[in-house]
């Protein structure tokens, strides 16, 4: 799967603000990804963001 720093994923699950869609901030190993609808910032492994995307926009 192709993710890049910048691009716009769309998870399966919401987050608790309602959002579904992230911005990928820094990529690697682990991705930082902020939440498009309130900020909030997190870490998660390649792995696991590779199972719960539904989708990825530029």
């Amino acid at each position: 799967m192709e993710i890049h720093v910048n691009n716009i994923v769309k998870l399966k699950k919401q987050h608790p603000c309602g959002s579904y869609e992230w911005k990928v901030l820094r990529e690697g190993a682990d991705f930082r990804l902020q939440c498009e609808g309130c900020g909030h910032q997190v870490m998660m492994a390649r792995r696991v963001l590779e199972k719960s995307v539904k989708e990825v926009r530029e």
